[in-house]
């Protein structure tokens, strides 16, 4: 053990060991440049290659749905009214159209479809109300009043399309708005959990689908439109103009604000989830305080003639014995 140290000690093994480590330390630092690898880079090319796996699966997705629902055929005589007499021209505004969009009709069937019922509807409703009014009715009414409900019928006819897309765009925002929060709140947890926009969309747009069909269809569109359009802002702001919903509006200036300036879109989402939920528990209290005086009319006229008869057939009864 003592020549072992003495051994240590000696200044030409002390030499030798410092050489050595100084040739492996050499060693090292030139090969590591060459055995190390770019864990970021590799991470960036992996999330470019999963990006483009994304924008192929959302375009072979959208064409197929295009294929299925987007894409139909017009009915041939259909078609081929609305292209004899140029309906698109007279009765095919752009305010109809962005309204069919609103109410989830897509397509060339739909738009020929709307501008076919444009035109038969009035006509059908008139011809049908003067054959009632001049043949199939006894009433007494003056010509000039049995032309008028014809005129009336027509009219009825001309706003009847207007009024069913009116409709079905209020059931269609109706359930979104319900289901916004709920979609905020998966939206949020995917970005916190690292996702982008992309697949959080295509994540949240299949678990919101059970609560909401027209929403989960949007953020499907949307999450199509990510894939190809030029501009990113161009597909939220299609969001929004498409659903009409002011929470979902919200969110699409979140989005562009987060796109153009790069600011922190998870806490955003946050606020934009709160104030979503605080509306919607604001209009439940104005639907609840408002209950009180739609049920005073009902109360007075089915409740309390059951509670006075209730009250006074047993005096009446009474008094009906007593005089007999």
């Amino acid at each position: 053990m003592i020549d072992l140290l003495y051994s240590l000690l000696d200044r030409r093994v002390l030499l030798g060991l410092l050489v050595a480590i100084a040739t492996v330390a050499t060693i090292l630092t030139l090969a590591m440049p060459l055995l190390q690898t770019d864990t970021l880079a590799r991470r960036m090319k992996s999330v470019a290659s999963e990006r483009e796996r994304i924008r192929a699966r959302e375009r072979e997705r959208l064409s197929n749905s295009r294929k299925v629902s987007l894409r139909q055929e017009p009915k041939a005589y259909m078609k081929d009214i609305v292209e004899r007499f140029n309906l698109s021209k007279w009765l095919g505004t752009e305010k109809a159209k962005h309204q069919m969009v609103m109410a989830g009709f897509r397509g060339a069937q739909a738009e020929v479809a709307f501008l076919f019922f444009r035109l038969v509807t009035p006509i059908g409703l008139f011809v049908a109300a003067l054959i009632y009014v001049f043949f199939l009715s006894n009433l007494g009414w003056p010509l000039m009043f049995k032309i008028g409900v014809a005129i009336g019928a027509a009219y009825l006819g001309i706003k009847a399309p207007e009024i069913y897309l009116h409709n079905q765009t209020a059931k269609r925002q109706k359930s979104m708005s319900r289901a916004v929060p709920d979609a905020l709140d998966l939206l949020l947890i995917c970005v916190e959990s690292g996702m982008s926009i992309e697949p959080a969309f295509r994540k949240v747009a299949q678990e919101i689908g059970a609560q909401s069909i027209p929403l989960a269809e949007e953020l499907t569109l949307t999450t199509a439109e990510l894939s190809y359009l030029p501009d990113r802002r161009i597909a939220y702001e299609n969001l929004g103009a498409r659903t009409g919903v002011e929470s979902l509006k919200q969110i699409v200036t979140v989005l562009n604000q987060a796109e153009r300036y790069g600011t922190p879109l998870g806490q955003a989402l946050r606020v934009v989830s709160q104030e979503s939920r605080t509306r919607r528990m604001s209009e439940a209290e104005k639907k609840a305080a408002a209950l009180p005086p739609k049920l005073t009319v009902p109360m007075i006229v089915f409740f309390l003639p059951v509670l006075f008869a209730v009250i006074i057939t047993p005096a009446v009864i009474q008094i009906t014995g007593i005089s007999h």
